[in-house]
């Protein structure tokens, strides 16, 4: 697989795989699916794998035809494929020639060495330089390294890990303060915004009044709005029972098949804003005295 269109024509059908995967896939803004759906990294390595081999089978195809052709035959292929290579195609297959320095099928015969294994010779090919360049660029990289950290001693690897894990966790908490189904009892947090306690109020206006009442006075459900709990106060409480439900057999069901996360946190923060409420005929207190917020 030497030629330009071999190498163009990989890169198409890679180029087309990864967009089909993009297209057909649905992903978080700003995100790629082959980054975030391993399998779909996979498929795209698969069409890479598979492109390449067609590519080299057809290569080894039209080689072994080569070897099968006579001298004058030879001749009157190399000038028609002269003829048809273009300026551009020409610049870069001596671009390739230069990176890797190896000699073409025609003039491997200045290059064999006298060794033979049973009819298989072996060329005496030079390193290619881009590899001899990496291979420097290796030697340069571990100087500069050696004296950085063993002779000036800029940082340890300790002090390096503790600043990327405290990095990691500031994006952490970023990330868990606009992603919105990923509120759960361990790290939700009383709203106080006017829009998200709105919000909250229509939820409970929605699903809730039948069994606490508007004013959260309580019905066939606890009173909301003095400070003793079943269940037991506070945000994390508020948001477990919503979210899973409460005592089996006669308590509240689970709403987190109907609510989506962001609604329950809303929901609890509205119902702790109830103990503000004093309904001229609540309900009795149930349950204990819930002394403070965690």
């Amino acid at each position: 697989m030497k030629s330009f269109a071999s190498y163009l024509r990989v890169v198409v059908l890679v180029a087309i795989a990864v967009a089909g995967t993009e297209y057909l896939m649905e992903t978080p803004p700003g995100e790629w699916a082959i980054l975030e759906y391993p399998f779909a990294g996979v498929f795209i390595g698969i069409v890479l794998v598979f492109a390449i081999a067609v590519e080299a089978s057809i290569a080894s195809l039209r080689n072994v035809l080569y070897l099968s052709l006579t001298e004058e035959g030879k001749e009157r292929y190399h000038a028609a494929e002269k003829a048809k290579i273009s300026k551009f195609e020409q610049k870069w297959e001596n671009l390739m020639q230069s990176m890797t320095q190896s000699k073409e099928i025609e003039e491997e015969h200045e290059i064999i060495l006298d060794h033979d294994y049973d009819g298989i010779k072996e060329l005496d090919n030079r390193l290619p330089p881009w590899w001899l360049y990496g291979f420097y660029a290796t030697i340069v990289f571990g100087i500069i390294y050696l004296v950085r950290f063993h002779v000036i001693g800029d940082y340890t690897q300790a002090e390096e890990y503790e600043r990327e894990v405290a990095i990691a966790q500031e994006e952490i908490e970023a990330y868990l303060a606009t992603a919105e189904d990923l509120i759960n009892v361990d790290n939700v947090t009383f709203l106080e915004d006017k829009d998200d306690l709105k919000a909250g109020e229509k939820v409970f206006t929605a699903n809730c009044v039948a069994c606490h009442r508007a004013d959260g006075g309580g019905g066939i459900g606890p009173n909301l709005t003095d400070e003793y709990w079943i269940l037991g106060g506070g945000i994390k409480n508020v948001f477990k029972v919503i979210s899973e439900g409460g005592r089996t057999g006669k308590g509240m069901v689970s709403w987190k098949s109907d609510l989506t996360a962001k609604e329950m946190q809303q929901v609890a923060s509205y119902v702790l804003t109830l103990q503000e409420n004093d309904p001229a005929d609540g309900k009795a207190p149930e349950g204990d005295l819930w002394e403070g917020e965690e």
